[in-house]
Order: C-alpha cells, then sequence, then structure tokens
C-alpha cells in the first residue's frame, strides 16, 4: 500500500506516469456540470502522449453512454477507455457463477446489461430463486426493488455491492449513494455484501492499468474514501484535486491510507511539477508559505497559491497532530477560502 505523505515531482505529472486513470464525477463533471479546465487539461495530456482512461463507481450508466456524456462535455472518450463497477460486478459474479445463472438485479437498466453481457441471466423478482444480487446505484430504486433484495438476501443469496459510496456529488451538496441504498438492505437483514466491487476495492484501477498496459499509472479522484484509498490499496500513486467533496479539513485529517501523493485545485495539476515542502526545524515551507509550531499550535504565514498553502498545512498536520491559527491577515484569508477558519 503506497500513501502517507506528499511526493514531489520535478517535471509535470504527464508524463511522468504513463496513464491516468480518472474518477468522473467531482473531478470532470459535477453532476450536470463540466469542471472548469477539465476539458482543456485532458486534451493537453493527450497532446503531450499520454494515455487517459476513465475508472467510475456509478453502475448506473454502461461504457459507451459514459462516453458519449464525456463527449458533451467536451471531453474526449472512447468506450475502451471506460471500466465501470458495473462491468466489475458482471466479471465477478461470471467467476463465481456459470453461465446462465439467476442474478437478481438492484440498480439500473445498464446494470442488468453488464449481467446478461457476462453470460448470465439478470432478473427482477427474488421469486424466481435468484443466485446471487448485484446492487448499484439507479435513480430508480426505491422500495420496491429494496424488498426484492431484502427477500434473496434473506434466503441466503450471495450478495454483491457495485460500490458502498455514502454519497455522490451534485450542484446541490452530497447526495445519497449507493452505499447509503445498500445499507438500507443490511439494516433489514442483518448482513453485509459478500463482495464490493468498486473503489476502493483495487480491482478496477488493476483492470483499468491492465487495458492501457501501463506500468507507472497516476490516480485522480476528488474523494479519498473510494479514490484514494483504492489507489493506495493498488500500490499507485494518486492525485487529489478540490474539485469535488473533499475538503481541507477532511484533507488535514486524513490518516495515511486515505493521504494522496500529489494535490491539486483541478486537472490543470496534472499538467505541472509538484514541489514537495520542506520540512526544517520544525518549520514547513513550500512555495510562499510557511507553517511553523509556536505555543502548541501550527502557525500559517505567507502568501500566493491556496493549494500550495494547503500542501505545507498537510505536511505539517501529518507530521504530527496541531491545530491551524491563522497568524496574520494573508493568512487568515487562506484559511477561509479553504473552509478551515
Amino acid at each position: 500500500m503506497t500513501g502517507g505523505s506528499l511526493l514531489g515531482c520535478d517535471d509535470p505529472l504527464v508524463p511522468a506516469y504513463d496513464v491516468v486513470l480518472l474518477d468522473l464525477d467531482g473531478v470532470v463533471y459535477l453532476g450536470d456540470e463540466a469542471i472548469p479546465y477539465a476539458a482543456e487539461s485532458l486534451a493537453e495530456v493527450r497532446s503531450r502522449g499520454g494515455a487517459v482512461h476513465f475508472v467510475t463507481n456509478n453502475a448506473a450508466r454502461r461504457a459507451d453512454t459514459v462516453a458519449e456524456r464525456l463527449r458533451g462535455f467536451g471531453v474526449a472518450a472512447e468506450p475502451d477507455e471506460v471500466t465501470t463497477s458495473a462491468q466489475g460486478a458482471g466479471a465477478l459474479l461470471a467467476e463465481r457463477w456459470p453461465a446462465g445463472s439467476l442474478i437478481l438485479v438492484i440498480g439500473s437498466d445498464a446494470l442488468a446489461a453488464e449481467i446478461a453481457d457476462a453470460g448470465l441471466v439478470p432478473t427482477r423478482t427474488a421469486d424466481d430463486k435468484p443466485v446471487a444480487v448485484v446492487q448499484g446505484y439507479g435513480r430508480e430504486v426505491g422500495w420496491e426493488q429494496l424488498a426484492e433484495a431484502t427477500v434473496a438476501v434473506r434466503a441466503g443469496a450471495t450478495w454483491v455491492a457495485t460500490n458502498l459510496d455514502s454519497t455522490l456529488p451534485s450542484p446541490r451538496g452530497p447526495l445519497p449513494g449507493n452505499g447509503s441504498i445498500v445499507a438500507a438492505v443490511a439494516h433489514a437483514t442483518g448482513r453485509r455484501p459478500d463482495a464490493v466491487v468498486g473503489k476502493p476495492e483495487p480491482a478496477l484501477f488493476e483492470q483499468a492499468a491492465r487495458r492501457r498496459h501501463a506500468d507507472r499509472p497516476l490516480v485522480v479522484g476528488d474523494r479519498l474514501d473510494t479514490d484514494i484509498e483504492g489507489g493506495n490499496r493498488a500500490g499507485m500513486a494518486s492525485l487529489l484535486v478540490m474539485t469535488g467533496v473533499t475538503t481541507a479539513a477532511e484533507l488535514l485529517a486524513a490518516p495515511p491510507e486515505l493521504r494522496p501523493s500529489y494535490l491539486a485545485a483541478d486537472l490543470r495539476g496534472l499538467l505541472v511539477p509538484h514541489e514537495i515542502p520542506s520540512y526544517e526545524g520544525g518549520v514547513v515551507g513550500c512555495g510562499g508559505w510557511s507553517v511553523r509550531r509556536a505555543n502548541g499550535e501550527w502557525r500559517l504565514a505567507g502568501n500566493g497559491d491556496e493549494v500550495t498553502a494547503l500542501r505545507a498545512l498537510c505536511v505539517a498536520y501529518w507530521s504530527e497532530a496541531g491545530r491551524v491559527v491563522g497568524a496574520d491577515t494573508a493568512a487568515t484569508d487562506v484559511l477561509t477560502g479553504l473552509g478551515l477558519s
């Protein structure tokens, strides 16, 4: 497992890494809105010879639909550049059960189609005595589907969840994700899923890297508990972008297994070098910022890019638990901008 401290890179991350494995919602788009600089940054990644692959926990869309949606945001994408948790679930179930086995699908028609493509037979009713239940996010999931899942799980069917994301990002703020819906079945049955396919499990990242024949993949995401932890568990370097659900305060409080290798405001961070903060004599320095220990507190001073300030704060916080206090007006303004004041 990687993770635990920030890395430095004297050259831009692309082409230092041979494929960029990107999360989607919160990284490339947010709901139905494109994230600023995403399309331009990924076009520049490709122009520099970098490979791009999209890895999503969302099981509600098939790869061709995901690629078409990305193109609608101005991002070049082909279906074979997309790996979804629905694909992963189909592959896992096909390994465990013979062709023609009945699988109860809780989720979208796209998930059901992936199960069929894997040689299995999707059903929507527990009365068919399915050997397994696969549960993925879908806006259409409601009480009736959850009731069928409950009956099948209580009858002993193998239970596979595409992912356990408790929330998904939106312009209105975090909304219930598949993990929240899985929790309803878990509460009703007293069981937990027998297997989880999506991030932070490493399988999707490993599958995507194999498809790109990559030796040095870089995971890019906005969530610590899925993208970053999954990259760490897969032994891959990771870049956290601050365009999705993770706040600066959550990043500073992250345990080693949830810490990224690199940090950027958005996908432009793929195209620039990354300075590693210095840490000498109890003082962390990065760019125009310094963080020092005084009277039992970390004090931030300086000026410049806010994410550079956050990079320095990460090194300070991860080296020793502390509380950040603005030492001057400039520092207080930065903390406010980072949501730390």
